[in-house]
């Protein structure tokens, strides 16, 4: 279904036309199966995107994916944590770094993730509220800290 949104997203002309309420519905339904089928989707997908089609939501369809990714995630007891490092992270770093962070979660984890120079090094881990800092920049920070303070 991301696939679909992101496909509305880059075309004004999909946009404009799936959300025109001159057009019938018809031959909405007609681009959708068309868009379905070149994408692969699962039938229940392409019924569940037709609902919303029909009942003038595809503009909403980004909050709606948002919001049943938190549902989904939730009930497999999943929870989303964004990581930023200072460059970018190789697949294994990212499994060793996802690891951890999930037994500090004390369950599955689905992370997204950025890059922000200034760390100098390390990462910042956020589930939730919760903030995680392991960043070389803390460090030097706390070190400063502790210096001044001396």
């Amino acid at each position: 279904m991301r696939d679909f949104a992101d496909t509305l997203a880059g075309s004004s002309e999909l946009r404009e036309f799936l959300m025109n309420p001159s057009v019938e519905r018809s031959q909405k339904l007609k681009v959708l199966d068309a868009i379905a089928k070149r994408m692969g989707m699962f039938a229940q997908v392409r019924n569940f995107l037709a609902v919303i089609l029909e009942h003038g939501r595809l503009d909403e369809l980004n909050e709606i994916l948002t919001e049943y990714g938190e549902v989904a995630d939730a009930h497999a007891g999943a929870v989303e944590a964004s990581i930023t490092s200072a460059r970018p992270l190789n697949p294994q770093d990212r499994a060793q770094l996802e690891a951890q962070v999930a037994k500090l979660a004390g369950a599955r984890v689905r992370a997204s993730y950025a890059e922000d120079a200034a760390l100098l090094g390390g990462a910042v881990v956020q589930i939730g509220s919760t903030i995680y800092d392991g960043s070389v920049r803390a460090q030097l920070q706390r070190l400063k800290r502790r210096l001044v303070n001396a």
